[in-house]
């Protein structure tokens, strides 16, 4: 049995990664770490002492780690665990074209911003990079109000399309936004972390 610890920083992805697992890996075993507090030490950086205690975390559990949270995934990948967005910013330097990259917490921005670029360079591409800030709807999320958060990122999206028909896809940076693919109506692809990223975790393909 396939075993798989992910850390969170908060609790919603819990069910998020077990539904899927539920749906595409009935032999993995998940176990969960949240630390929302994690989070919260980072909003200013991520300093050393919480560097140490997120990489002796990773070394302590068994088998393979996948952190879904954005803002701790440098230190994180770092540290021997998957990144979620790292399988998905790779989708989206192969699909090519301008990419919308759409983020809701500016602890995000930079990580998301540079792991987009790495897996561009690394695809060949050197296309633009725009940048949609959403940290207005972060409150939405943090008020358990999930299907407003993504119906409002999903209208933002939209709306920022519209303005730039060029765009080869549009990335939704942090897992937590995931839910606003489905309501977005473009006719580009709207990529999202929590399937991708589980499936490379898992080492399974498709999708």
């Amino acid at each position: 049995m396939t075993e798989l610890t992910l850390l969170h920083t908060a609790d919603v992805h819990r069910a998020t990664f077990d539904a899927l697992a539920a749906r595409i890996a009935l032999g993995a075993r998940l176990s969960h770490v949240v630390r929302p507090d994690w989070l919260a030490r980072a909003q200013d950086g991520i300093g050393a002492d919480l560097a140490d205690e997120i990489a002796k975390t990773i070394a302590d559990v068994p088998g393979q780690v996948l952190c879904s949270c954005t803002t701790l995934g440098p230190v994180a990948g770092a540290a021997g665990a998957v990144r979620i967005d790292a399988p998905m910013m790779a989708q989206a330097a192969r699909i090519g074209g301008p990419v919308l990259l759409v983020y809701c917490l500016q602890s995000t921005r930079a990580a998301s911003r540079a792991l987009l670029a790495a897996a561009q360079e690394a695809a060949g591409q050197r296309q633009e990079i725009r940048m949609l800030d959403l940290t207005d709807l972060w409150p939405l999320f943090e008020a358990d109000d999930t299907d407003g958060f993504a119906r409002a990122i999903a209208g933002r999206v939209a709306a920022a399309l519209r303005e730039a028909p060029d765009t080869g896809c549009a990335v939704l940076a942090q897992a937590s936004m995931a839910g606003a693919a489905a309501h977005v109506a473009a006719d580009v692809p709207v990529l999202t972390s929590p399937e991708t990223a589980l499936r490379a975790a898992l080492g399974l393909t498709g999708g």
